[in-house]
């Protein structure tokens, strides 16, 4: 029978997903036979002419697991369920039942069955199928993500563990994540002392990285449903820093740091015209910037127009107000996806320096 590892965390946008590529790529690499599970999905996406939870496809385009897709998230949220659940017109019992079909068929291909959750304990209660519950019903280890704080993390946990506890679902192991790399040890030590008499152990998963945490340019433009223009090969660059082009353009161009996507008006003529200049003739600019986007609700004028499509810098036009912008931009959380490439390359050379898949397996299964 497969051994199964449920991953869970005390909020959203831990790192559940990145945790879970980690581990089936240390799997797969170990020999064993791997397969993934999303038993709840509160993200539909649609693929194929259905809808599946965006991590389940992720996770399916990065390990070609795209004929277990079917098997992959047997309960997608889509508007209108919770609703439903609610008024008593979804059975919990037949979730349930979807659920266990799907783990059964998985468990017999695989070696390892990776069960990732859907934020934090409570995700899913509306339905009767919280994380702490679901945990239950599979007979699942948990593995839970928290954050690199201490107070914070440890206040988290404690919140998160009630309910684990009152499901009667086994935590065996908090992995705290993104963690700053110059306290990283004194975090844990401190999160080891908190945890000293808890039945769970605590590790350390990745540092805190920018090229995890931040978004690429594609992934902006989706965020606000906008067409990159100019280089294409920008579509993938990761974004470092937001920042408003507000000042003066000498002030601008002196302060722009690497892999930053700044935010001008329309009417900022002679700084748009000063960075496209740059990024066209200027190797360091080319590396600073990501891009632009340019709010405002009429055109750019001609001229400058024109020095921006040859000059090739990417941007964006869009027609909110820049502080609504800025605010939205600061408040996306990017989410991994199976086009990040630099991403998904990083979690499989990091995996092994963070995480001894056999240790995490032994843990797992002790009583």
């Amino acid at each position: 029978m497969a051994q199964k590892i449920y991953i869970s965390a005390t909020d959203q946008n831990a790192g559940k997903t990145t945790t879970s590529i980690a581990l089936l790529h240390l799997a797969r690499n170990a020999g064993l036979r791997i397969a993934f599970i999303k038993p709840v999905g509160p993200k539909p996406v649609d693929y194929s002419g259905g809808q599946i939870d965006k991590d389940a496809l992720t996770v399916a385009q990065v390990f070609g697991l795209e004929a277990q897709l079917e098997l992959m998230c047997p309960v997608v949220v889509t508007p209108g369920m919770t609703q439903r659940a609610i008024r008593g017109e979804l059975p919990v019992a037949a979730l349930e039942d979807a659920i266990l079909t799907a783990v059964a068929q998985l468990e017999a291909q695989c070696d390892l069955l990776v069960i990732e959750g859907a934020g934090h304990s409570g995700v899913g209660a509306v339905l009767g199928l919280s994380n702490a519950r679901v945990a239950a019903l599979l007979d699942a280890p948990v593995l839970m993500i928290t954050g690199g704080g201490i107070g914070s993390v440890i206040d988290a946990v404690a919140l998160n563990l009630a309910l684990y506890r009152e499901c009667g679902a086994r935590v065996r192991m908090l992995v705290a994540n993104k963690l700053h790399i110059n306290h990283r040890e004194t975090s844990l030590e401190y999160l080891r002392l908190a945890f000293a008499a808890a039945d769970f152990t605590v590790v350390g998963g990745f540092d805190y990285l920018p090229t995890l945490a931040n978004p690429t340019l594609k992934r902006v433009a989706k965020l606000l449903d906008a067409k990159v223009h100019g280089d294409p090969d920008a579509l993938t660059r990761i974004i470092h820093h937001v920042d408003l082009g507000a000042g003066s353009t000498q002030r601008m161009v002196d302060q722009i740091k690497e892999n930053t996507l700044l935010l001008v008006t329309n009417s900022r003529n002679e700084l748009i015209v000063t960075l496209a200049n740059l990024y066209q003739h200027r190797p360091e600019y080319r590396n600073r910037l990501v891009g632009l986007i340019i709010t405002g609700i009429s055109g750019i004028a001609p001229i400058t127009q024109l020095i921006l499509a040859e000059s090739g810098l990417p941007y964006l036009r869009v027609s909110k107000k820049m502080s609504e912008l800025f605010l939205a931009l600061h408040e996306f959380v990017s989410k991994l996806s199976g086009e990040d490439a630099e991403k998904i390359s990083l979690i499989r050379t990091m995996a092994p320096k963070r995480f001894q898949l056999q240790t995490i397996l032994k843990q797992m299964t002790q009583a």
